[in-house]
């Protein structure tokens, strides 16, 4: 299996965006291109989960790879819900990794925002199981805020924890330009003062407004080369060191325990393993963070922290920029933006931004490996990724 490589990114603002999907798609692609330096490609792998419902369009790879004047190179759709980012660049690293192909572009793009928040609710309530769960009209908040309170009653988390990732990623967000939500925020405004219940109201118990992603529109692509190809363009070497991806049951009720998120554990596992590296060993994250205690699962499960201490390391700072790991540095889905099918490549952005060293105010010191977890449903196929800066 051969090693690669990314060679461009490009994204767009994580918003609303006034623009057909297909140019969504289109930007951030011509912007890796010139980013790589390079004019022609050989397969295009196209991220997206709505745009049939959406944006009545399908077909979107192909009218994406005729958009950009780039046929005859092949060109199809990956879908896989809210982790459709993540397993695109999977695709697109195995097809370089067998030696199909030596440049490949892996694009995520979503227009949600031309739906109203209820249909865009509905829209990603349909990954759940359509006779056991999404018929009784269950959606991911719902499943988010029965999650959550699962595990405070078990691990001791309270709403201040919640709180505290939502001000830590929307500072984060301060610093990145492409954010959704350029919006500081603090404990008193949205938990302690007399007004906290009118600026930040109840979604799905214990669930509150600032606990919850915003639907965005947005788009952001890489291109992935064989070695061949990354090392005669002079630019910093960022490998592709570890992919791992895992699923569960469909319906929460078959979990054992709920609690536990073993397609995080798993797909992580098996991510460090073929990087050859431990959690520990990881400079900076982006994590699924939808919903505010999924960050603080997820670095536990990732292995990052003990099972039920995420919250603790929350408190002691460990997760913010300057901390042992560096979390959601990007904003996160909290206040960067989740439009579904570019949220995975969107994560791998600003990890490669990261590891290059150009990621601003927001940058972590001597930044050498970089981990992503991209989340689809509720936890049912998860996609983990690992990448490393070579010298």
């Amino acid at each position: 299996m051969r090693d690669v490589y990314v060679i461009g990114i490009g994204i767009t603002s994580f918003s609303r965006l006034e623009y057909p999907l297909v140019e969504i798609a289109a930007y951030p692609s011509v912007m890796a291109m010139k980013d790589a330096g390079i004019s022609k490609i050989d397969h295009l792998y196209v991220a997206n989960m709505g745009a049939a419902r959406a944006n009545r369009q399908t077909g979107l790879a192909s009218a994406l790879i005729d958009h950009l004047s780039l046929t005859p190179a092949g060109a199809e759709t990956i879908e896989n819900g809210p982790a459709s980012g993540a397993s695109a660049i999977k695709t697109g690293f195995m097809a370089v990794a067998s030696g199909m192909y030596e440049t490949v572009m892996v694009t995520g793009a979503e227009r949600m925002r031309e739906a109203d928040n209820l249909e865009a609710t509905d829209l990603v309530a349909s990954l759940s199981h359509p006779y056991a769960e999404a018929i009784y009209g269950a959606t991911l908040p719902g499943f988010a805020g029965m999650f959550t309170r699962l595990y405070m009653e078990k691990y001791g988390v309270t709403p201040r924890h919640l709180a505290m990732v939502a001000v830590k990623n929307h500072e984060n967000a301060m610093h990145n330009p492409f954010a959704h939500l350029h919006e500081r925020i603090t404990l008193e405004g949205i938990l302690d003062s007399a007004d906290a219940l009118t600026n930040n109201p109840y979604v799905a118990d214990p669930l509150r407004f600032y606990d919850l992603c915003p639907v965005s529109d947005g788009g952001a692509c890489l291109i992935l080369a064989s070695a061949e190809v990354a090392k005669k363009l002079g630019k910093p070497l960022i490998r592709i060191a570890g992919v791992g991806q895992s699923t569960d049951s469909h319906c929460v009720h078959d979990r054992v325990d709920p609690t536990d998120l073993l397609s995080v554990r798993r797909s992580a596992e098996q991510a460090f393993k073929m990087a050859q590296v431990k959690p520990s060993d990881v400079s900076v994250a982006e994590l699924h963070d939808a919903f505010t205690i999924l960050e603080i699962v997820e670095s536990e499960e990732v292995g990052f922290f003990k099972k039920g201490e995420g919250h603790i390391a929350l408190e002691q700072g460990l997760t913010k920029l300057g901390g042992k790991i560096p979390i959601n540095t990007s904003g996160g889905l909290k206040a960067k933006g989740h439009p579904v099918g570019a949220t995975g490549v969107g994560q791998a952005h600003e990890i490669v931004t990261q590891l290059r060293g150009d990621a601003g105010k927001r940058q972590v010191a001597d930044a050498k490996i970089g981990f992503t977890c991209n989340f689809g449903g509720f936890g049912n196929n998860v996609v983990s990724l690992v990448f490393k800066r070579e010298e």
